[in-house]
């Protein structure tokens, strides 16, 4: 999966769209030093987004946007690879 194109939105969001999503839109909000994914505008003409594509998807704009570092360090995966 790919990073197409992604801009900012109000409030400092992000919206950004996928090669293997074309038709759907994801919004990503940040938290402390990094972006995960907000809500996705996803749609029927798209595959169905699992929970593993997601977080593909937020390492794909925190590596994006040079914030992999901080994404890598959050309490969530801490805690996940213990």
């Amino acid at each position: 999966m790919k990073l197409s194109k992604w801009s900012y939105t109000k409030r400092y969001n992000i919206k950004a769209q996928f090669d293997v999503f074309p038709n759907s839109v994801v919004i990503f909000r940040q938290i402390k030093d990094y972006y995960f994914v907000y809500t996705v505008n996803w749609s029927f003409s798209d595959p169905v987004v699992s929970k593993t594509v997601l977080e593909e998807m937020e390492r794909l704009l925190n590596k994006e946007l040079d914030t992999l570092e901080s994404y890598s360090r959050r309490k969530f995966f801490k805690n996940e690879s213990e």
